[in-house]
């Protein structure tokens, strides 16, 4: 049937306006005339051009200006100020009272109102979390006008049972990345060969957004306003089913849920929705589908175990999360095995699937109300017979990585008490109780052993928390109602003599580029010591700032101010002190143990080859939490790029392919004058295997028992696929006395690997920084050749002295998706620090 509807679409590009509207809108026929579609609006067909994110919105504006079916409320904006928008749609009476209504739908989940009646059922229809997967968003200008302008008895039916949530966008930034692109390189007529330019996009590519994070797996870490955002929308209205539509490779057709069976033992989402709803909803797909043709698959591939996704979250709130595929044309049309795949068809099926959910929505909604109902009610039941009434937390000596923990406790909505000692207590008998548990639990037990992403992502970890569940008698203690709260900046007094910031702080970093931008001169203290300051005697480890008063350019009272100031800013501790005497409690101040720091100016290598992930995450680090610029360098231009003013370089994971035996000796011979890389992940293997560190990767000394093995050939995938460390956390053992650990109190600590880089312990007995414990395993799926052969003898983080410099060679992302709070401070302690590491040979 497919390839009977190639010559019609084909024939739809060369069809005048009318007809082009006709091959998505004509089932709904009749449309109120005084609404303008949305190629009356644009001036084009859809899908004869990819439409930008400012032409979406204006076109909504218009929508909600022109008919009491819909209004239109903003909810953030992107790093790049583009509004995030989202239509309600429904009866004019609905939502004339839809506070009303929703206070009720609120009332009725958490069992304080009637469970059913005649209550909407609120739907979200979500598009366009990767950019450059573009046929959603068509499909939601389609999907918005059938809804509002349509008087066809069945659209009527949906507008008077439902309350219809359009997200046009979720991710604007890289949605016109690629918008910008396609349409750029659009030819007349088309061009279909896939080698063309126009389906080629350039690095980084438009899936991601500003700072080049996808966005997709952020709904748990709530990094970016994108998310941050969408979630306080999502937390006010508690939709009953959200749609998550995606696109995938252009020889694929299509797929909706049924999923992949969820990967974990004992699933947090509730066996209903992956099961019993996603059945029920797929029937509804399968038919609409059928009814133009179209193929499509369910079941093979795709989890939601990992519950960051748009297609899991709102699994875990009682709602019905819906993922859909949809094969890409990656521009206007491209070739292939099957024929030609065109935009319009791709818009089409998503359109048709993002209408086919409101009808089973509509047609199902007492089911998916009461069920919200008992997700919540079963939640609590489920902690009170758990064992386990709370979950008890500590971060000592750091109030920012603390504010930050809480605060991403407070976005999901979980509740969370101080007590008396400064630890916090986070009950389990609440009504997110699914999300204390993805963020305290760990596992090690799993029915699968391939996973489309993350295995382990208990958030508590993430922040380097020490915690604990309780299972005896809880005090609540006070609640914690904003993370701000927990953060106190004292007054500063004024010292003759010199300032103290402790290092422990997440901020200090921050702090420290902003004393250094001001042309303050900071040391650091390589040892510890014991000093009086504010009357009291108070300890200070390794990594605290010196700040001394009489080495500066700058007169006291100056001093002072900046101190004050940056203080404020960062909200982090600073100590005057009066003397730098310290009667044998630790190295004065005076000491050879407390050196200056260099101001670090860093380049980090961009471009083709490059992992823009990891890249996104240095830059997202060093922009938005310590207001650092970082250069970025294209690979394509390393040749000719001047180096001399760079004291640090960083290198991501990538193959690195186009740095030629040229190249690579000039990375050495620079390094070799005294500066600093840091590598991080795949780039470890590729500084080692071309003789640029003189290091060792963990090696496999056992022949691999399953090549001696018969295996059905079916089975490869998922054979070859559990090999890979797709993400789970470990326990490292730091080196507390190296400037790479400074800041650091305990010396286990959590880090998160997705690699398959096992790099071996130094030969030099003082540069291995970080190893693996004998039991290292914390949470998420590792196979036992793995873990026993590769991970445990293997370093997490190692130093190695090239010349008069040195590389930090990082195993792990200690940046993993800008909410690893808990490893920052080591990648910050190489970038401040590096300088002053000087390796015995």
């Amino acid at each position: 049937m497919r390839n009977i509807l190639l010559p019609l679409l084909a024939l739809f590009l060369s069809l005048r306006f009318g007809s082009a509207q006709d091959y998505f809108l004509e089932k709904y026929q009749p449309y109120n005339e005084n609404i303008p579609s949305p190629e009356s609006f644009l001036g084009y067909g859809i899908g004869e051009r990819h439409t930008r994110h400012d032409l979406i919105v204006a076109y909504f504006k218009t929508l909600a200006a022109l008919s009491d079916r819909a209004t239109l409320e903003e909810y953030g904006k992107t790093y790049e100020g583009r509004p995030l928008v989202m239509l309600s749609i429904s009866t004019p009476e609905q939502l004339n009272t839809l506070e009303d209504l929703r206070t009720r739908h609120l009332k009725a989940i958490k069992g304080e109102a009637e469970t059913t009646g005649n209550r909407p059922v609120f739907i979200n229809l979500g598009y366009n979390v990767h950019g450059n997967e573009p046929s959603s968003s068509e499909a939601a200008l389609l999907a918005a006008y059938t809804l509002i302008a349509s008087e066809h008895p069945e659209v009527r039916k949906f507008r008077e049972h439902a309350v219809i949530f359009v997200d046009p966008t979720i991710n604007p930034d890289g949605r016109d990345r690629h918008t910008h692109w396609a349409n750029s390189f659009k030819g007349d007529p088309l061009v279909a060969d896939p080698q063309d330019i126009e389906h080629q996009e350039a690095w980084p590519r438009g899936r991601t957004n500003h700072y080049w994070f996808d966005l997709n797996r952020d709904w748990l870490l709530a990094i970016h306003p994108e998310s941050r955002g969408k979630l306080d929308w999502y937390h006010k209205w508690y939709p009953n089913v959200v749609t998550d539509f995606h696109e995938m490779g252009t020889e694929s057709t299509y797929f909706f849920e049924p999923m992949k069976a969820n990967g974990a033992k004992d699933p947090i989402m509730p066996a209903e929705n992956y099961e019993d709803l996603n059945t029920l909803f797929g029937n509804y797909f399968a038919a609409s589908l059928d009814s133009i043709g179209s193929l499509y698959f369910t079941g093979e591939v795709f989890d939601g175990t990992y519950p960051g996704y748009g297609s899991s979250y709102p699994d875990l709130q009682g709602g019905l999360a819906l993922l859909f595929e949809q094969a890409s044309s990656r521009g206007h049309v491209q070739q292939t095995d099957m024929g030609q795949v065109t935009f319009p068809f791709t818009i089409r099926n998503q359109y048709v699937s993002s209408m086919t959910t409101v009808k089973a929505a509509v047609e199902n909604r007492e089911y998916l109300q009461d069920n919200q109902r008992r997700f919540f009610e079963s939640g609590i039941q489920k902690a009170r017979k758990s064992g386990i009434n709370a979950y008890k937390f500590t971060i000592k000596n750091d109030q920012n990585r603390l504010k930050a923990f809480l605060d991403k406790l407070l976005i999901h909505r979980i509740e969370v008490y101080a007590q008396d000692d400064g630890s916090f207590l986070v009950p389990t008998a609440q009504e997110q109780y699914r999300m204390v548990q993805s963020v305290f639990e760990t596992y090690s037990e799993y029915r699968d052993s391939v996973y489309y992403d993350a295995s382990a992502w208990s958030l508590a970890n993430f922040y380097n928390a020490n915690y604990e569940p309780v299972t005896g008698r809880i005090n609540r203690g006070e609640r914690i109602t904003e993370s701000e709260l927990v953060v106190k900046a004292p007054e500063l007094l004024p010292s003759a003599y010199a300032y103290l910031i402790d290092w422990q702080d997440y901020n200090s970093p921050a702090f420290l580029h902003f004393l250094q931008e001001n042309k303050v001169r900071v040391e650091s203290a390589f040892k510890g010591f014991t000093t009086l300051t504010e009357g009291r005697e108070t300890r200070f480890p390794p990594g605290t700032l010196v700040i001394p008063v009489s080495k500066q350019e700058i007169d006291q009272d100056q001093l002072f101010e900046l101190i004050r100031k940056g203080a404020q800013a960062f909200k982090v501790p600073v100590f005057p002190v009066p003397t730098g005497y310290h009667r044998g409690k630790g190295i004065d101040l005076g000491s050879r143990y407390v050196e200056p720091l260099t101001q670090p100016k860093p380049f980090m290598l961009v471009g083709d080859g490059v992992s823009s992930y990891e890249a996104g995450e240095v830059w997202h680090l060093l922009d938005q939490r310590v207001r650092m610029p970082i250069t970025k360098i294209p690979v394509r231009n390393f040749s000719r790029a001047s180096l001399g003013d760079y004291t640090t370089m960083v290198m991501v994971s990538g193959n690195y392919s186009t740095i030629d035996s040229v190249g690579r000796a000039r990375i050495k011979n620079w390094i070799s004058e005294g500066n600093t890389l840091i590598a991080i992940g795949e780039s470890v293997s590729w500084l080692i295997k071309n003789d640029i560190v003189d290091e060792d990767l963990t090696e496999n000394k056992k022949k691999d028992s399953a090549s001696t093995v018969r295996l059905p050939y079916i089975t490869a995938a998922e054979a070859l696929g559990k090999k890979e460390v797709g993400g789970a956390i470990f326990e490292a053992e730091l080196d507390l006395t190296h400037p790479v650990a400074f800041g650091y109190s305990e010396a286990r600590i959590p880090v998160y690997k997705n690699n398959s880089v096992w790099l071996a312990p130094s030969e030099n007995p003082f540069s291995t920084i970080a190893k693996y414990t004998q039991e290292p395993h914390i949470d998420g799926f590792i196979t036992e050749q793995n873990l026993n052969t590769f991970l445990k003898p293997s370093a997490s983080v190692v130093a190695s002295r090239v010349g008069k410099g040195r590389v930090v060679l990082f195993a792990d992302n200690p940046n993993f998706r800008g909410s690893w709070y808990g490893t920052n401070k080591l990648f910050l302690n190489a970038l401040f620090l590096g300088q002053s590491i000087r390796i015995p040979e």
